[in-house]
C-alpha cells in the first residue's frame, strides 16, 4: 500500500505537464480538491464525515486497529507504533496526492481510509488510468462494525461524496486483495464493478471501479 517515490515520480512522466502544473495552482491541496473542506453526508446508517488525520491525535486508535489481525492479514501494517507513525507521516509531509483520514459516523471515529490520486499513482501503471481517477482504501475499526452492511453503506457514500466534490474525477477506484472476499463483496454492493485482476506488489488485487456516468444504475 505505500508508495515509492521513485515509481510515483515516474508515473507522474505520464501525464501532460500542463496538466499537472495547473494542479498545484492552488496548491498542493488542490490535488484532491480541498478534501478537508468536504463537510459532511447523510447515509443510511448515520451522518458521516471525512476528517484528515491527526497523528498527536489519532495515532493511538489506528495502531490499534492495525495490531488486529483481522486487519493485519491483508494491510500488513501491524507493529510498533512508530510504523504506522512512518506511514500516515508519509502520506501528510507529501504533496496531497493521498490523505489519510479517520471516518467519523454521528461523531464516532469508526474507520480508517486513504483516499488519493489514482492516476498519480503507481496502481496507474497497472489499468487504463484516466486524470482524476481518485481511489479508496477502506479499514472498518471496530470487530462490532464488520460484517454488518457499515462498509458497503459507506463505501457508497464516500465514492458518490467524491464525484460530487471532484467534477473531474470520471471514477472511483480501489483494489482491495482478490482473497479479501468480505471487502470485494462490500464494493460490489456500494455500486462498483469488478473491472480486472491486477498483479500488486504482495497482492494479487480484484480492480474496483464506480464510474460516474453508471452511478445511478449500479
Amino acid at each position: 500500500m505505500e508508495d515509492d517515490d521513485a515509481d510515483c515520480e515516474d508515473t507522474l512522466d505520464l501525464h501532460l505537464p500542463a496538466d499537472f502544473l495547473a494542479l498545484f495552482a492552488g496548491g498542493t491541496a488542490y490535488l484532491l480538491d480541498q478534501l478537508p473542506t468536504w463537510g459532511s453526508v447523510v447515509t443510511p446508517v448515520g451522518s458521516f464525515q471525512l476528517l484528515p488525520v491527526r497523528i498527536d491525535e489519532d495515532l493511538p486508535l489506528i495502531h490499534r486497529w492495525m495490531n488486529d489481525p483481522a486487519v493485519a492479514e491483508f494491510w500488513e501494517l501491524a507493529g510498533p507504533r512508530n510504523r504506522m507513525e512512518d506511514h500516515l507521516r508519509g502520506q501528510l509531509g507529501g504533496d496531497g496526492r493521498s490523505v489519510p483520514c479517520l471516518g467519523v459516523l454521528d461523531g464516532t471515529p469508526m474507520s480508517y481510509w486513504e483516499i488519493y490520486r489514482a492516476d498519480l499513482d503507481p496502481l496507474a501503471r497497472h489499468y487504463p488510468a484516466r486524470p482524476h481517477d481518485t481511489g479508496i482504501h477502506l479499514l472498518v475499526g471496530g470487530a462490532a462494525d464488520r460484517g454488518r452492511g457499515l462498509g458497503s453503506a459507506l463505501l457508497r457514500a464516500v465514492a458518490d461524496l467524491i464525484l460530487d466534490r471532484r467534477p473531474a474525477c470520471p471514477r472511483v477506484v480501489a483494489e482491495p486483495d482478490l482473497g479479501n472476499t468480505p471487502s470485494v463483496a462490500a464494493f460490489l454492493s456500494a455500486g462498483f464493478r469488478f473491472a480486472d485482476e491486477v498483479d500488486l506488489p504482495g497482492k494479487r488485487a480484484a480492480l474496483m471501479i464506480r464510474d460516474r456516468v453508471l452511478r445511478d444504475v449500479l
